[in-house]
């Protein structure tokens, strides 16, 4: 709003006054409080109700006009001369400063600060009180841990930006602010320490986001569409998360981190295809263990992605794979079956994903109990009716529960998607087919660029340092250097030096 509105202040304060009501209308929720200093001096305080802190306003702004401005203190006074002495000596905030631009007023205004028009000058004082409800800092919803940090973003930018600060409390982590959208000038900020991060891609980052012209940004998703190197594919190429320790973990490897206000979710930029294999809590746990998990993730994924489709070719034109006693079983489920399994498959998937999304839109007191009624009497009832065999019901279940194990949910949209095309090429020429969409997908993933920067980093291009904390998570005392894909300033990590001195010292008996 403030591009769209030029001009700058009245030297009259009634003048301002009748402006900002052809501005933003009869608002009721725009406060006004005249007051009179003293005969010469007349000031007008404006705020937004319901976005400022009016506790503290009325115990130590109104106060401090009230009990510290006297008639002996303004007198002979110009009105610059005054509205510096409120600045400087009277007015009880940390947050102040002086604007003279219309537009700049407003937004001001609009943003949750208090404004102060002094009649005779065209300057307007602008005290930062935020005080609108938040929600308090909880529990992440959207990937949980069993050990680690249980604190996630909030709404709030200045709250998320503290989280970060508190688990990265170094000088050279530096947030950056800018308002984008016409009409909603949502404050979006990027953070990354200058001493690790690229340059180059800093710039990149505020060249896309310079870039965007709309008229609202109201969630990082819009942000995420504007910014991403090609909108051509399912697969995320932007990382996002509404974990603090997450965030904090990519910008210690020279990544930035992109927040807007008024979403929990941050986005990480440049990213790769195995970071949506990983979890915060690989870093908790013992390396094996880790490893162990994301083995877990890679085969879910491919479960996800194959299952259907596997089952589809093998029963279609491929029965000769099959074991003989299966087989059996096999045909005498789908002998009542009046489909074929390509069109089963996809009646089963499609099922599947209604309920899925019924389970997201349904209030949470009964959601549980539509669930079991969509997954089990459903289920059991097709089966029954002789509309769905048994196998496919178990494909169909093993592929929905294996989705659930990739712990970014942007992969898992992909595969979801993929799945049917996959479904596709089997019921059409079987295995063949597979191999063609698994040809085509490795490709596709192969052109891919996050921010410039090879997708598929370190497999392709093969880097085996980076390897180290890929599909494998080496122990911390081996993690010595920063991945290198993302040409960072400091690939050390940590010094080896202490270690080495330890190592050469002779043992104790």
């Amino acid at each position: 709003m403030k591009d769209t509105i030029t001009g700058t202040l009245s030297h009259r304060l009634e003048d301002n006054l009748v402006q900002l009501v052809q501005l933003l209308g009869t608002s009721t929720d725009l406060i006004t409080k005249k007051l009179e200093l003293d005969e010469s001096t007349h000031i007008a305080l404006l705020y937004i109700d319901g976005l400022v802190d009016t506790q503290v306003l009325h115990n130590s702004i109104l106060f401090s006009l009230q009990e510290r401005c006297t008639p002996d203190q303004m007198r002979d006074l110009d009105a610059n001369q005054k509205i510096e002495l409120l600045r400087k000596r009277m007015l009880i905030a940390g947050d102040l400063s002086v604007t003279h631009d219309l537009g700049q007023f407003v937004h001001e205004l609009l943003s949750g600060n208090i404004m102060v028009l002094v009649d005779g000058t065209s300057s307007a004082l602008r005290i930062g009180l935020p005080g609108w409800e938040d929600r308090n800092v909880g529990e992440p919803s959207s990937q949980s841990v069993v050990r680690g940090p249980m604190e996630g973003f909030t709404e709030n930018m200045r709250t998320n930006t503290a989280l970060i600060r508190r688990k990265i409390k170094d000088s050279q982590l530096w947030l950056e602010t800018f308002q984008i959208g016409k009409v909603t000038q949502t404050s979006v900020s990027i953070m990354y320490l200058a001493n690790i991060a690229n340059p180059d891609l800093v710039q990149e980052v505020k060249r896309r986001l310079a870039k965007i012209d709309t008229d609202s940004i109201l969630e990082s998703g819009y942000i995420e569409e504007f910014i991403q190197d090609t909108a051509a594919t399912p697969f995320p190429t932007i990382y996002n998360s509404d974990r603090p320790d997450t965030i904090a973990a990519g910008i210690l490897e020279g990544k930035v981190a992109i927040l807007v206000d008024g979403t929990p979710f941050v986005l990480l930029v440049p990213t790769f295809f195995v970071a949506f294999f990983q979890s915060a809590e690989d870093y908790y746990q013992r390396a094996d263990i880790a490893t162990l998990l994301r083995f877990i993730r890679f085969l879910s994924f491919f479960i996800t992605l194959l299952a259907p489709s596997f089952y589809v070719a093998v029963t279609t034109y491929h029965q000769e794979m099959i074991p003989t006693n299966l087989v059996i079983s096999l045909a005498a489920q789908r002998e009542s079956v009046p489909f074929p399994a390509f069109v089963e498959a996809v009646l089963m998937e499609l099922t599947y994903e209604i309920l899925r999304e019924a389970g997201v839109r349904i209030p949470k007191n009964i959601g549980q109990a539509i669930s079991i009624v969509g997954t089990l009497v459903i289920g059991q009832a097709a089966v029954a009716a002789g509309f769905i065999s048994s196998a496919m019901v178990i494909i169909v279940s093993i592929t929905a529960i294996s989705s659930f194990v990739i712990p970014e949910t942007g992969m898992s949209i992909a595969a979801r998607i993929i799945r049917f095309v996959l479904i596709g090429l089997a019921g059409f020429i079987g295995l063949y087919g597979i191999l063609f969409g698994i040809f085509l997908i490795v490709l596709h993933l192969a052109s891919l660029r996050s921010f410039g920067m090879p997708y598929m980093s370190p497999i392709g291009p093969y880097r085996s340092n980076d390897l180290k904390d890929s599909i494998f998570r080496f122990t911390w005392p081996r993690l010595k250097t920063r991945p290198a894909e993302s040409m960072i300033q400091n690939l050390d990590r940590q010094s080896t030096t202490k270690q080495k001195e330890s190592a050469d010292e002779p043992k104790k008996p």
